[in-house]
């Protein structure tokens, strides 16, 4: 198994811990980090559901390195996946170069958000990021948050262009533009779900995994549930999609990531806090989350 056959599981789309002052508390990350490695979960740092858009380049260079050094310690050789997008190019090449040095093992870029460029703009946007570094580059589309749509031929383009753009997060919610995208891509592009519901869907047609939200707070269940479909078993995977799929659905009741962070904290994972302009979701909502949880034997 080559490190970058690792990223085709699961990979967790990590949630980051605060102190009481709302600094990344150390510790705890680094307690978490050790909870998805040695449930079997590949570590993504620094995603939309880190907090990212709320922390620092600083506070993201640093969580990168816990991530690494938490990595080498587990002796398990983890696939380490930097998220390092930016709606600024130069930005977004900074934060790869700085991964790459870390030592990490690929970089998650999504789609420049609030600038709305066209599907050329994003071929060069792309392009200048992936000749900036050596490391493996996993696209990642999800134009609720950015506002653009990455277009199946934009990700083909970039796919047969450019050898370390190996991979995309597909978060559109689009299964014919999934589709398009798996059929129009080299045979080993990894397509990966960026929406644990769309899981079974895009493993069906190909896709190699997911960046999952809810690994979380049940890793080893995630992974579990891959690996079935892996393995060929799709009745038993379709009866994991039934099983989770109320478990998927509430942790998007409200923006990501405060339901899953308010899930972790009910089962005793970390603390639900969260940087503004998020807070944790309303008390409607966090009886919702609690019913799903029971049902779950999660809580």
């Amino acid at each position: 198994m080559t490190k970058l056959d690792k990223l085709q599981n699961v990979i967790t789309a990590m949630i980051t811990p605060f102190n009481e002052d709302f600094s990344i508390d150390e510790g705890k990350y680094r307690e978490f980090l050790r909870f998805q490695i040695d449930n079997g979960c590949q570590p993504l740092t620094m995603g939309t559901t880190g907090e990212s858009a709320t922390l620092s380049h600083k506070e993201h260079h640093s969580a990168i390195e816990i991530t690494v050094d938490e990595a080498k310690k587990s002796g398990k050789d983890p696939f380490v996946l930097a998220g390092t997008g930016s709606n600024s190019t130069q930005e977004s090449i900074s934060l790869c170069q700085y991964a790459e040095k870390a030592g990490a093992d690929g970089c998650l870029v999504v789609v420049p958000y609030y600038n709305k460029p066209v599907q050329h703009s994003l071929i060069d946007h792309f392009s200048a990021i992936a000749d900036s570094v050596s490391l493996p580059i996993i696209l990642y589309n999800v134009p609720s948050r950015t506002g653009r749509n990455l277009e199946p031929e934009t990700v083909s383009k970039l796919a047969y262009s450019k050898d370390n753009i190996v991979g995309i997060k597909c978060a559109s919610g689009n299964i014919d533009q999934i589709t398009k995208i798996v059929k129009t891509t080299p045979e080993d592009f990894i397509v990966l779900s960026g929406d644990d519901g769309m899981t079974f869907h895009i493993m069906a047609l190909g896709g190699k995994g997911v960046v999952s939200v809810a690994s979380n707070i049940i890793p080893a269940k995630l992974v579990e549930f891959t690996n079935t479909m892996f393995k060929g078993n799709w009745e038993k995977a379709k009866a994991k999609q039934f099983e989770l799929y109320d478990l998927f659905k509430v942790l998007f009741i409200e923006t990501n990531p405060s339901p899953v962070k308010y899930a972790a904290e009910l089962m005793g994972i970390m603390n639900k806090r969260m940087r503004l302009p998020l807070t944790p979701p309303l008390v409607d909502n966090q009886e919702k989350i609690k019913i799903v949880l029971k049902n779950l034997n999660l809580i």
